[in-house]
């Protein structure tokens, strides 16, 4: 039965109505009774619905004074859930909620460090930000599937010394969860490494914070982080090594590792130009995989030591020669040149990109210009002094002026080719012409040093420049994950936070490659995805002090459309969330 407000003309009549069924199954209504005119009824309306609720057993307040709103619904803030769903079910997906298990026959803390750890990577992703901040981060999102009762910065600081006290385990996790991605008969591995700013002086046993050359330039107070991934961008290792590290003395421990934890037939190594040295060339050369295959790499060679490769880049710079006229500029789409040698018994690859080298000649022979124009200017000036002629500003000197022009020379790299005469007591510089065309000869090339047999030159370069992924991946950590600057200021808190970071690059590779297999209109990147489905929202409600209702905001096709491409459910009345 329901009440059902009918018209006569210009009044209007209430009435209780029973929808029925006839004979045949067809739905009808009757009249049951008519209440009265609802203008006459006044306050009986109000009888007939405390009457109501005293039948059903509810209790309604009349003091007005015990509802703030006086009837009115009252609504709590929304939070954020659509992003963390995702980054909860792929988190899922990867197996790594099975650390809880794992982690709790390892050890004895009462607190459940996977969910935190899962939460502190879940907010680097979606809102990264300190551990304190992540205290107010997490006031404004549901967490989806969890069992937290509280997060205190305790909590989180406890969750981090777990980390590195059972290190091994979570690596194992995570090297579980990326291994399936591996491909077991031929991996082409990437490595490199970047520094990351570290704040605080104190000065800490066995710190890893040192001073030493930034890849951002100048001198810093900072950390290195080691990354390994395969071709198609998948995360496999990390590794913090202390601010003041060579970089050509980490590359064979890393690989080791990453063989020792993949089960990888061959391995194609591929690495920047800071890592090659004579010592690291032998000792790849003696590596060998877990199946007994010799350590493949591809190396690049520093721009220092392009010099000595002069007679073997002849051929290539005479083939470059050939190609090129006086009448046409190379553009972006010229096609580039490749050759190869033999070098102490490995191949040398070489790779000559003439828009580059046109580039570089220009910006050297502008600089090399101007520097030029200058010295003219000062020894004009020096000349006239000699002569008694008066000039505005300070007097210069022959010492003087020869500090700012070396110095103006330092700065743009060019003192192998313009050489200041220190000694002599006048002013006096040269143009190093063999050094200047030898610069020249040497603008737009590639040198990079391999064992690889079966790979066409062409394909040798195009894996190492497969490399500036890794770059990419280095620049997600720096910016949408902000993995530094770091303010912890023990060892190993800067070593759990840096694993941290890992794993949530490990989540954001992942999407990403869904997203690249399923493609969804104008979503480029995860960080777009979850700025998207970060508006699908939880929303609670008080209607007249009653039992509040909880609901989730309505999904759009968009956001469907990417659940789909990452392969998660869409989340439903029943989904089960927390909020903090």
């Amino acid at each position: 039965m329901f009440i059902k407000l009918t018209k006569s003309g210009s009044r209007q009549y209430l009435q209780l109505v029973e929808a029925f069924r006839d004979n045949l199954g067809r739905p009808k209504q009757r009249t049951v009774a008519t209440l009265g005119r609802l203008d006459l009824l006044g306050d009986s309306l109000q009888s007939m619905r405390d009457g109501l609720t005293r039948l059903l057993g509810e209790h309604e307040s009349t003091d007005i004074n015990a509802d703030p709103c006086n009837g009115m619904p009252e609504f709590e803030s929304s939070r954020a859930l659509g992003d963390l769903w995702a980054l909860n079910s792929i988190w899922k997906q990867l197996g790594l909620d099975e650390l809880r298990q794992t982690l709790r026959q390892h050890t004895r803390h009462k607190i459940d460090i996977e969910a935190l750890l899962r939460l502190m990577v879940l907010n680097r992703l979606c809102d990264a930000d300190t551990k304190l901040g992540l205290l107010r981060w997490v006031q404004t999102v549901s967490l989806p599937e969890s069992d937290l009762k509280a997060v205190s910065h305790q909590h989180l600081l406890r969750t981090m010394d777990a980390l590195i006290e059972h290190q091994s385990v979570v690596e194992d996790a995570v090297a579980a969860a990326v291994r399936p991605m591996v491909n077991a008969e031929l991996s082409v591995v990437f490595y490199d490494m970047t520094t990351i700013r570290a704040s605080g002086l104190s000065e800490q046993d066995d710190d890893v914070r040192k001073y030493g050359m930034s890849k951002e330039g100048g001198i810093a107070r900072q950390f290195m982080l080691g990354l390994v991934q395969t071709a198609e961008g998948i995360p496999l290792y990390h590794e913090v090594f202390n601010g003041n590290t060579a970089e050509v003395g980490t590359l064979k421990d890393s690989l080791q590792k990453v063989m020792a934890r993949f089960p990888i037939q061959r391995v194609i190594a591929v690495a920047d130009r800071g890592l090659l040295s004579l010592g690291n060339l032998e000792e790849l050369q003696g590596m060998t995989t877990p199946g007994g295959q010799p350590l493949e790499f591809i190396l690049a060679v520093p721009g220092r030591r392009y010099h000595e490769f002069v007679e073997l880049l002849e051929p290539i710079n005479s083939q470059a020669a050939a190609t090129s006229t006086p009448t046409t500029t190379p553009t972006n789409e010229t096609p580039e040149l490749v050759d190869e040698a033999q070098w102490q018994g490995l191949r040398l690859v070489v790779a000559h990109n003439p828009y580059r080298a046109n580039e570089q000649n220009q910006a050297r022979d502008q600089q090399i210009a101007a520097l030029e124009t200058q010295a003219a200017q000062w020894v004009g000036k020096l000349d006239g002094q000699d002569g008694g002629q008066r000039s505005r500003g300070r007097s210069l000197s022959d010492g003087g002026v020869r500090a700012r022009f070396y110095h103006a020379v330092s700065e743009a790299h060019l003192r192998r080719i313009i050489k200041v005469d220190l000694k002599s007591e006048l002013f006096t510089y040269d143009i190093d012409e063999k050094a200047l065309a030898l610069a020249r000869a040497m603008d737009g090339k590639l040198l990079l040093v391999t064992n690889v047999k079966d790979l066409r030159p062409e394909d040798v370069v195009a894996r190492y420049k497969s490399l500036a992924d890794i770059e990419r991946g280095f620049k997600v950590l720096k910016s949408d994950i902000e993995i530094g600057p770091v303010h912890h200021r023990l060892p190993n808190r800067i070593r759990a936070h840096a694993m941290i970071c890992f794993i949530a690059l490990v989540i954001q590779r992942v999407m990403r490659a869904k997203l690249k297999a399923q493609p969804v209109k104008d979503v480029v990147s995860p960080d777009r995805a979850l700025s998207i489905l970060r508006r699908i929202q939880t929303h609670r409600v008080v209607l007249n002090g009653s039992k509040p209702i909880s609901g989730i905001s309505t999904i759009n096709p968009e956001q469907l459309a990417i659940l789909e491409s990452l392969g998660v459910k869409k989340p439903t009345h029943t989904t089960r969330y927390i909020n903090l």
